[in-house]
């Protein structure tokens, strides 16, 4: 998924934001260097999810059969290697059929 900059940037305050106004919290490190360092993390996990998506469209282009991009056949078999590659990284399946 793509998202701008400005919008990673609000997601960084939508996280801190209820963190700095719990008492529940305490922060050891200033709130900007907190708020940089989720930036920093939404950017890579964007950057490897990109890169998750053009390795699975690329498996499926590679098949001997052409499989239409939008058909159900593709729907599925993208789910399917999007899954395995998810479960080579470690990811519980479950935490990402949440889309």
């Amino acid at each position: 998924m793509r998202l701008s900059r400005a919008k990673i940037v609000r997601l960084s305050h939508c996280i801190i934001d209820p963190l700095v106004a719990s008492d529940d919290v305490d922060f050891i490190e200033d709130r900007e260097t907190i708020r940089k360092e989720i930036v920093t993390i939404l950017e890579t996990l964007l950057k490897d999810e990109e890169r998750l998506d053009a390795d699975v469209r690329k498996k499926i282009t590679s098949q001997k059969k052409e499989i239409p991009e939008g058909s159900a056949e593709w729907d599925i078999v993208y789910r399917k290697y999007y899954a395995e590659e998810m479960k080579r990284l470690g990811v519980d399946e479950q935490s990402y059929q949440q889309k």
